[in-house]
């Protein structure tokens, strides 16, 4: 059987059971013990535990539980509500003031977590009554919780990056030092966009009356709030960026830093690291069982010589790498819509990122892409997962089609991101070559 037939078949596999509903983990999985059983026999079972044993083994992996524990602890230890107090006395008083203040937390809880769903369910459970109760327009509120969440997997550290950086081969200082800048343009747009909305509408987002709005001295006293955690960001990334540390041994210094900011602030009880250990091993195992998944999919993949073939199929392909480029881009977006992304990055990069280098592109470049597409995953329906966290949160006249109208902006606006951040490969490659050297 020549290696097209089984590309096809193996494709067609994984979507047949994922329709299935069985989780992606089980199903890349499944489909690769078939498969090797059918190609090579019973004898060959033992190459996909050694495979995936070899990748288990990988240092940078211990970095995920460490920065999801440091931002289990920052979440439960009440920081991101000193963050929100912050905001709500700085730009209140501004049409939409609490709705960039939210996006500003989630890029600061971004950089402090690496995962989305903390920023989103966090900012939900404490934004959403407050801008609610003060008028604001139930889709400028749901969009820039959504949005602004979804910033956990851009802005460094950023769990799905080490995915890639895993599944490539690449640099996660790198990617990290990459996603800096796209990180910050992509939340600035948000703001543009809700600032320019508001102005428009001015019913949509109004501004605090005056005798709510905070003094002068109590803004100033509101920033001490946000000394601790902007400290830890610039340690942790400070030390990958600089060279000190790898970014597991930041990630040790992160969750060690958490719980000193928790306990600075008088907040670090039993309650607070039990809950963050039992979230951080529910999350961390949901994922290892991905990569478990991803690992004997993707060596399935790499050894019936996939990657050779694809090479010579675009080598064959009567168009220019840039319609590669964009046709790839679609392909991600779509997943998108109805895969986990952990899922799409073991199954597309080993696909993709052999064709990208043949083609002269940077693959650190072509990551931050492929990061923003999957952020973008986040907001698409059907199975955008933010939108089910904010369906779970919302009050209950709030509808699915209110949330999925609601995020139709913020999409458009993580598509023109894309965009530029493909007309301009600067952004996202300027910091990692003049701080690490990627790229």
């Amino acid at each position: 059987m020549d290696v097209g037939t089984i590309t096809v078949l193996l494709f067609v596999g994984l979507i047949v059971f994922l329709v299935t509903g069985a989780s992606i983990a089980m199903v890349m999985g499944g489909v690769a013990v078939i498969a090797t059983l059918f190609l090579w026999g019973p004898q060959a079972l033992m190459q996909i535990a050694a495979n995936t044993f070899g990748v288990m083994q990988n240092f940078i992996l211990l970095a995920i539980p460490l920065f999801i524990f440091m931002g289990m602890v920052l979440e439960q230890s009440g920081i991101s509500k000193s963050l929100y107090e912050l905001m709500y006395r700085w730009f209140g008083g501004l049409r939409g003031g609490l709705a960039v203040g939210t996006v500003i937390i989630c890029m600061i809880f971004a950089a402090m977590c690496g995962v989305s769903g903390a920023a989103t369910v966090t900012m939900g459970l404490i934004a959403l009554p407050s801008m609610l109760d003060r008028k604001y327009g139930k889709d400028i509120v749901i969009g820039s919780i959504s949005a602004g969440g979804a910033l956990g997997i851009l802005i460094p550290p950023s769990i799905p990056m080490i995915l890639y950086g895993l599944f490539s081969g690449e640099s996660v200082g790198a990617l990290f030092a990459a996603g800096v800048f796209p990180g910050i343009l992509l939340g600035s747009m948000f703001i543009g966009y809700i600032l320019l909305r508001c102005y428009l509408q001015r019913d949509l987002a109004p501004a605090l009356p005056k005798e709510q709005r905070a003094t002068w001295g109590e803004k100033f006293k509101s920033l001490l709030a946000v000394l601790p955690p902007l400290i830890l960001i610039v340690i942790v990334l400070g030390s990958i960026f600089g060279g000190v540390a790898t970014p597991t041994e930041a990630a040790a210094l992160g969750a060690l830093g958490a719980m000193a900011c928790a306990a600075f602030t008088r907040s670090l009880t039993w309650q607070v690291i039990s809950g963050s250990c039992y979230g951080t091993m529910k999350l961390s195992s949901m994922i290892v069982w991905i990569i478990i998944g991803g690992t004997a999919f993707t060596s399935l993949y790499t050894a019936i010589g996939a990657i050779d073939f694809i090479k010579e199929v675009v080598a064959a392909l009567p168009v220019g790498p840039y319609i590669i480029l964009f046709g790839m881009q679609i392909v991600l977006f779509i997943l998108g819509m109805l895969l986990d992304p952990g899922g799409i990055i073991m199954i597309c990069t080993p696909v993709f990122v052999p064709v990208i280098k043949a083609l002269g592109f940077d693959p650190i470049w072509f990551g931050l892409l492929f990061i923003i597409n999957m952020e973008t995953a986040y907001l698409t329906p059907p199975f955008g997962f933010n939108l089910f966290y904010m369906k779970a949160i919302v009050p209950k006249d709030i509808s699915m089609g209110d949330i999925f109208r609601s995020i139709v902006p913020f999409v458009a606006i993580q598509i023109l991101c894309l965009v530029i951040v493909i007309l301009f490969p600067e952004i996202a490659l300027w910091l990692p070559r003049r701080l690490i050297g990627g790229g």
